[in-house]
Parts: C-alpha cells; sequence; structure tokens
C-alpha cells in the first residue's frame, strides 16, 4: 500500500472537469483523506485545456506533487500536455472515442473506455464526468457506497431518476475498467485513511466564512478572477445573519460603499484582484485620511493589465504596500494556509476597527482558488474587538463639535457612529482639524500626518512571522509568503537528506513589516534564500529595506504562471549553498 497518490482530470473547459474532480475529490475526503488541489483553467468561460490535479495523503500536505499517477483524459491534447508529469508506469484513462495515444517516450499504461458511448448509452453524454470516475475509482479499489453517497449529494436536487442514472453510469465506468485492467491496481493502492472529519475548501470560501464570523454583514464587490468565489460564497450565506452582497457597477463603487457602511458602523468588506486593487487606491486613502475601519481582500494573479487572469503570481505587494498617493497607515496580512484563511479574517476586521486603518488581506490565486483539507476551525476562538467605538458622549460647548480626530497618545481618536448625540462632527478628504473642520496650518497638517502614521507603532498581527527554526546557525534560512509555505518543508526535507540544515520562515505580516522579530534569524543564517511568485524579487526587497543582509539574500522567482513545485525549490536551494 501506498500512503499517497496524485491523480489530474483534464478537457476541454466547460465539458464536466471541474465536476468529476469535485465528486471524486468529495468522496475521498468522506473516506478522511488529506487532499491538496491545484486548478488549471483558461481565462474563459468555454473551451481552452482546463484541469484539476489532487493530491491524496494519509497525512497532511500542502503542495503539488512533482508527479502524477493516473490522468484521467477527455481529449488527446491532455495526454499531450500533462503525460510528461506521469512517472514510470504510471496510468491514463482515456476516452476511447478519439482514439487515444500516448507520447513518445512516456511510460504509461493506457486505458480506452468508452466514457463517451457509455453516457450516451444511458441518455446523454453529459454523463461521461461519471463514467470517467468510476473507472478511476475503482483502479484504486476504494469501495463504491462511498463514491455513490458524493453522487446523491452532488444530483439529489434533481430527483432520483437523475440520482440513479449518474451511479449506474459510475457502475459500468467501473465495470468496464476493472475487466480491462483485471482488478484494482496493487501499485495505486491506498493506505487506509484515518477517517477523521476534515474540511475540504477552498481560500476563498475560508475568507467568506472568517468575515461571518467576524461579524462582517455586507460585500460590496465586484466580480473578477480570482475572487468571485468570495462574493458568491457570502450571496448564499450572509443573508442567513441578516446580512447582503450587492454587486456594484464597479471596484470603485465597491470600495467607497464599503468605506460609507463602515463609518456607519456595518462591518463591510470588499474583494478583488490586482486591477480591482488599483480602481481602489484613491479611496483606500480616503479611508486612511479619514481614519475609516475597511477591509479589503486582494487574490494575487498574473498581471499586469489583465495579464494571466487564472494563473497564480504574487506581484501585488508593492501596490498593497506603496500603491496610494501620500502617506496613510495601513495593514496587509498575508494568509498563509486555509485555516488563516479564516482566522485573519476575523483579525483584519478587528485590526481595522481598532486603528482605524484600512486592512488589506493578501491572498494568491493558488490559496484562494486550490481546494485542501484543513482540520476543524477552533470558534472559541473569535474574538470581536471594535476599538475606541464610544457611546454617551459627553455634553459639549457651544458651538463646539466632537473630537472625532483627538490629539492621543496612542494617536487613535475615539469613534463615534452617525446619529450618536453628541457626536457631531466634519469628515472630509481634505487635511483636517480635531473636529474635521478643513485645516491647511502647517503645524496642523504635521501633527495630524504624525498622529495617523504613528497609529501602527508596535502592531503585531497573531504569528507575524512563522517560524520553525530548528537550527541555531542553519546553512539557509528559507522565507516565503502566501501558498509557499507547504512547498518549502518539502523541499528542506530532500535537503536535510543531502546534509544542508535549513530553517523556514513565513512571512504573514507585510506592513508594517515586522523587522524586529525576522532580523535575528536573517543574522543567524549563512545564506537567506527568499521564494516568491514574481519577477522583481518584492518581499526580499522589503526585507532588505527593514531588515538588511543585502549581501546574503538570494531569490528564487517565478512568474510563468504556475505555482511552485518541491523539486524545483529543491534543486534551486541546493545549487545556492
Amino acid at each position: 500500500m501506498i500512503s499517497q497518490l496524485s491523480w489530474k482530470i483534464g478537457g476541454q473547459q466547460g465539458e464536466g472537469v471541474e465536476s468529476t474532480d469535485r465528486i471524486f475529490s468529495t468522496a475521498l475526503n468522506r473516506l478522511g483523506y488529506y487532499l491538496y488541489g491545484y486548478r488549471h483553467f483558461s481565462s474563459r468561460i468555454k473551451g481552452g485545456h482546463t484541469n484539476n490535479k489532487i493530491r491524496i495523503s494519509t497525512t497532511p500536505k500542502r503542495a503539488i506533487s512533482d508527479d502524477l499517477d493516473i490522468l484521467v483524459a477527455f481529449d488527446q491534447e491532455t495526454i499531450d500536455l500533462n503525460a510528461r508529469e506521469l512517472r514510470p508506469g504510471g496510468v491514463i484513462v482515456a476516452d476511447a472515442k478519439f482514439d487515444p495515444k500516448v507520447p513518445e517516450g512516456i511510460d504509461a499504461r493506457l486505458f480506452a473506455v468508452p466514457i463517451t458511448a457509455i453516457a450516451e448509452e444511458l441518455g446523454t453524454s453529459l454523463m461521461k464526468n461519471m463514467v470517467a470516475s468510476g473507472a478511476s475509482w475503482a483502479l484504486l479499489g476504494l469501495p463504491l457506497d462511498v463514491f455513490n453517497k458524493a453522487v446523491e449529494e452532488e444530483f439529489g436536487r434533481k430527483g432520483p431518476a437523475i440520482v440513479e442514472k449518474n451511479i449506474e453510469a459510475v457502475r459500468r465506468g467501473a465495470a468496464f475498467i476493472l475487466e480491462q485492467a483485471g482488478g484494482p491496481l496493487e501499485e495505486f493502492r491506498l493506505a487506509p485513511a484515518d477517517g477523521k472529519k476534515k474540511l475540504f475548501i477552498i481560500g476563498n470560501e475560508a475568507i467568506g466564512l472568517g468575515a461571518i464570523a467576524a461579524g462582517c454583514r455586507l460585500m460590496s464587490a465586484y466580480p473578477i478572477t480570482p475572487a468571485s468565489e468570495i462574493m458568491e460564497y457570502l450571496i448564499k450565506k450572509l443573508p442567513k445573519f441578516g446580512g447582503t452582497v450587492v454587486q456594484t457597477e464597479d471596484e470603485i463603487a465597491a470600495v467607497t460603499m464599503a468605506i460609507g457602511a463602515n463609518y456607519a458602523g456595518v462591518r463591510t468588506m470588499t474583494a478583488s484582484a490586482g486591477p480591482g486593487l488599483s480602481l481602489m487606491m484613491e479611496a483606500i486613502g480616503l479611508a486612511g485620511m479619514t481614519e475609516t475601519p475597511l477591509v479589503i481582500v486582494d487574490t494575487q494573479r498574473g498581471g499586469p493589465s489583465t495579464g494571466l487572469p487564472t494563473k497564480q503570481e504574487q506581484s501585488d505587494l508593492n501596490a498593497m504596500v506603496y500603491g496610494t498617493h501620500g502617506e496613510i497607515p495601513k495593514v496587509v496580512i498575508a494568509p498563509a494556509t486555509i485555516e488563516d484563511c479564516f482566522y485573519d479574517m476575523i483579525e483584519a476586521f478587528n485590526v481595522a476597527e481598532e486603528y482605524q486603518v484600512p486592512v488589506i488581506v493578501m491572498t494568491d490565486l493558488q490559496l484562494s482558488l486550490g481546494k485542501q483539507s484543513c482540520e476543524p476551525l477552533d470558534y472559541n476562538k473569535i474574538e470581536i474587538r471594535r476599538g475606541k467605538l464610544v457611546s454617551n458622549v459627553p455634553p459639549l460647548e457651544e458651538n463646539k463639535l466632537f473630537k472625532r480626530y483627538e490629539f492621543t497618545e496612542d494617536g487613535i481618536s475615539p469613534r463615534v457612529l452617525p446619529g450618536e448625540k453628541g457626536g457631531l462632527h466634519h469628515v472630509t478628504g481634505v487635511e483636517h482639524d480635531e473636529e474635521g473642520r478643513p485645516n491647511e496650518n502647517a503645524v496642523n497638517r504635521r501633527k495630524m500626518m504624525d498622529k495617523r502614521l504613528g497609529k501602527l507603532n508596535g502592531i503585531k498581527i497573531r504569528d507575524a512571522i512563522r517560524v520553525d527554526a530548528p537550527h541555531q546557525t542553519p546553512d539557509m534560512l528559507i522565507i516565503g509568503m502566501g501558498s509557499t509555505g507547504g512547498t518549502i518543508d518539502e523541499a528542506r526535507e530532500r535537503l536535510a537528506q543531502d546534509g544542508i540544515t535549513s530553517n523556514h520562515i513565513t512571512v504573514r505580516q507585510i506592513a508594517p513589516f515586522p523587522a524586529d522579530e525576522l532580523a535575528p534569524y536573517v543574522q543567524a543564517a549563512k545564506t537567506v534564500i527568499v521564494i516568491e511568485n514574481n519577477a522583481t524579487a518584492q518581499l526580499a526587497n522589503q526585507i532588505k529595506l527593514h531588515v538588511g543582509g543585502a549581501d546574503k539574500i538570494r531569490n528564487v522567482l517565478k512568474y510563468d504562471g504556475t505555482p511552485f513545485l518541491p523539486a524545483e525549490l529543491y534543486k534551486a536551494c541546493k545549487e545556492m549553498k
């Protein structure tokens, strides 16, 4: 028996690849396996090659596997593009309809299954995804009753007749390949899973759930890949909690609506990707100047311009940190796991209100859309902190307004909601005095700037840096952010086998940069290797700026639209020893 296996299905976008993967992985999750998925898809609604890859394991994994055990192909293009990933002796399950061929030089066993023909016999070619799923499942020797329950869950709303037809498609696909292969393939028989319940979700769903847990009751947003799933999730869930989602005409309207709603006291968020974030910049400055809480999620993708809208990248860091004109306090948080996506949203809303600043939650496409197993979330950890939100304002002197922007020792002023008795004040995007009245006096300007920028002195979120440092003076310190953590850990395991010692840090607070916490680890390492999905080493440059160590920092950069693989990180790091 084996402890892990990699499975991929591919075809033309719109012909059932996504639903096949969803049902297949749902059934595996029911058995208690740990799963890590990667979705490669085109930036169009229908057509163009797409594939979904799932890593199945008896232990937690947070990286795409280097190789592939089973490839399910709906067309020859899928074989031509993906067969090179197959390990020697790997399997291709292909639709006999297109007369599949294994490319020259590929050591793989081909099973040509009449996938489309079986589906059409049952009434529609749409069921070919179930035929393919049944064939894959049978090769692994897994119990069909578990798979059938997943089918019932997927199609139950369409009635028992549809459910039965799809179950029959699964049965026929399984029966055909078992006869052809002579039974399940022993080399692909997975060891039993632990059977424990696990969540199996994408990062965007965890973000949406975290927003609800944080008390968010309004999302204003415009659809954009790869952020749209946050909006789609909250459209279904927020009304159950008295909230709503407003699809605005563009990202400018989305962010300004969020600012207005937060000013009114409703915890509100918006979410977008790089192009949308660019449109929001002026309004983010307004939130900074008016000291209005604001939470934005930026799900990074390939840029610039439309760029690679469905591909992996981590190139918005500079935009998030420096994008607004002028200077305002701003917090940028980078989740690294599905669990982080949930808990960091709660922290984002708390920090936004406590410090009265914009907070940007920075994910990347792989974390946002890659479906993963995670342990059940601990709702006892949820804490709501609203900062200096005051009521029962003492009576004001005649002709005086509430000092909404009062100079305080910590730079954070008291905040009132509209309509609060005694809370009347001006709100404007121009420089202002403590009561909010426009004021361009040089002394006032300097004091207000110092007040706003000083608010974040010493701020540290939970795990501002996540540290795995077993060595006092390692050969190398490997630093990453976002979805790269699991890949780095697997590369480190291989480095250790070569006698190379390494520590690993994931930077989770991008702004203000946690220099004091990171500095001792940078100083202790002989070489510092920074891993990131961009072309200009944006995270490495933040480290050089705030911590130093430029002479020992090395970059491993990838910006071709695909996530890092453990083998390529291992090779790159070993060469830098």
